[in-house]
């Protein structure tokens, strides 16, 4: 067989392996390891797996995931992410629907700490759900708000999402940050406007909530703005040049546990959970990335990239046709994989493509990213719905889906706004930072 061939065979047999239900860091490196040793011989493939996991693990831009990550569990623990939504509710919770998009914006800010769709899905579940189900929320609009606003975690900075698609193509993490701002409010500003069409036309839906009055409205906020102070701090000190990401990930971190310390919400118990579960969640992402480094040499080796973005090249269509089938592909493994995965699993191949297309590479992030967010609510595998029943135990899994999808239009939107005005994405990493 040609170099190609088995490199089809290989990408064949991953699927095969994941359908088994094998752990996907696992599958990329028995096919990764044993096409190397096929095509490179068994001493090649011993010593990319021993060079290759060296390196990735001693990357210093890496130290933004346990960093972010711990930052976004010692918030949820400390009940900062309560601050955010009491904030929010107090601001608009008296109109129709207003809890539910109290929750968004809960959600949004709660990303702006964690970077987590899951984290952020599963901190609002718990604080949210119960609060809309004592004001007869329908349980459709209740939890498809909540997964749906936790998939902001992947976009609006610092995401998870953008720094292993900066590793994985090489480009720059702070970038990457700016392009997913205006986006992640676009986005955002979508769903809260989905809220309020859906209680339009079903009042029953989204019933207001009581009013609160001034007082109580600057106390919520008064709450909130520490926490406000932190997202500006870590994020504004990058987009203003004061330090590089890996620095800002441990400010960040920093200042939500000597909050926590200094407001006593943050006890011993609490973080050892918080950074127990930083561990877990980041020995996962450094396994995938390991991984999708050992299987990226074997795709190379036998040539798939190139053979796929020929055979693209030679379609006689417009290269906006080529990318939104990119996109399209995207959207359909998002319905059986989990985002990481694709990412690790697609990027290879996918990437040469857009950047022989003239597409900017930051562009082509934000949009990956985006479609990676519909695949988090996307049937039958929608890791945010899965998230959201756990909380909701009493709501079947059909009624989520059911109220995710218009939010999922609200994604499609958003996407078709991106493709059409890429100037949303680019304005601020082109102008701020050279």
């Amino acid at each position: 067989m040609s170099g190609a061939e088995i490199g089809f065979v290989g990408i064949g047999a991953l699927f095969v392996l994941l359908a088994l239900r094998i752990p996907v860091a696992l599958a990329m490196f028995a096919v990764g390891f044993i096409g190397v040793a096929v095509l490179n011989g068994t001493k090649s493939a011993f010593s990319l797996m021993a060079s290759e996991s060296f390196t990735l693990a001693s990357s210093a831009e890496l130290v933004v995931v346990p960093l972010f990550i711990l930052m976004g569990n010692v918030a949820a623990v400390t009940g900062m992410s309560r601050r955010l939504y009491d904030a929010a509710y107090a601001v608009i919770g008296h109109v129709r629907g207003g809890l539910a998009s109290a929750t968004l914006l809960g959600c949004g800010g709660f990303a702006a700490l964690s970077g987590s769709s899951v984290a952020s899905a599963l901190t609002m579940g718990k604080v949210s759900l119960a609060e809309m189900e004592r004001y007869n929320y329908d349980d459709r609009l209740a939890t498809g708000a909540v997964a749906a606003g936790g998939t902001l975690g992947i976009l609006i900075p610092p995401s998870t999402g953008f720094v292993v698609y900066a590793i994985l193509t090489q480009e720059s993490i702070g970038r990457l940050f700016l392009a997913g701002v205006l986006p992640g409010l676009l986005l955002l500003a979508l769903f809260i406007a989905t809220v309020s069409l859906m209680c339009r036309l079903r009042p029953a839906y989204g019933p207001a909530g009581p009013k609160t009055t001034g007082r109580e409205k600057a106390r919520a906020l008064a709450r909130a703005l520490p926490v406000l102070f932190i997202v500006l701090a870590t994020i504004g000190g990058i987009y203003g040049g004061i330090f590089s990401p890996v620095e800002a990930s441990a400010v960040g971190a920093a200042l939500v546990i000597l909050m926590g310390i200094g407001e006593r919400t943050l006890s011993l118990g609490a973080f050892w959970r918080a950074a127990k579960d930083s561990v877990v969640t980041t020995a996962t992402v450094m396994l995938i990335l390991i991984a999708a480094h050992m299987i990226n040499p074997f795709l190379a080796l036998t040539h798939v990239p190139q053979v796929v973005g020929e055979y693209l090249a030679a379609l006689e269509v417009a290269p906006i046709a080529i990318l939104g089938l990119i996109l399209l592909s995207y959207l359909v493994l998002g319905c059986f994989l989990e985002g990481f995965s694709m990412l690790v699993l697609t990027m290879p191949i996918f990437f040469p493509v857009i950047v022989a297309l003239g597409y900017d590479p930051i562009l082509f992030g934000v949009l990956v990213v985006l479609t990676l967010e519909m695949g988090l609510i996307s049937p039958p595998v929608g890791v945010n719905v899965f998230i959201v029943k756990s909380v909701a135990r009493d709501v079947p899994l059909i009624r989520i889906f059911a109220g995710v999808m218009p939010f999922w239009g609200a994604m499609i939107v958003c996407l078709l706004l991106l493709l059409a005005f890429p100037q949303i994405v680019l304005i601020l990493p082109n102008t701020m930072i050279q």
